[in-house]
């Protein structure tokens, strides 16, 4: 009898300890491109953001030593 209930223990154990682990989630590459509608220096994220959804992006950031707008979206 104290057998089974050890055994009915460890598998109530063994469902709770498999039911707490995650399965990674996939993230999806950023892909970048240089803003074609955006001129001069890039200064601040949110203005590059704006002008790279009128392009169809998803969004943009300035990047690099010349402080370029770099569109980005989901490849």
């Amino acid at each position: 009898m104290a057998s089974k209930t050890f055994f009915a223990l460890l598998f109530t154990l063994l469902i709770l300890f498999a039911s707490q682990t995650r399965v990674p989630v996939a993230e999806a590459r950023m892909c970048q491109s240089q803003s074609h509608m955006f001129h001069g220096t890039c200064m601040r994220n949110h203005n590059c953001a704006l002008v790279c959804r009128n392009e169809g992006f998803s969004g943009g950031r300035c990047r690099g030593f010349r402080r370029r707008c770099f569109c980005t979206r989901l490849c």
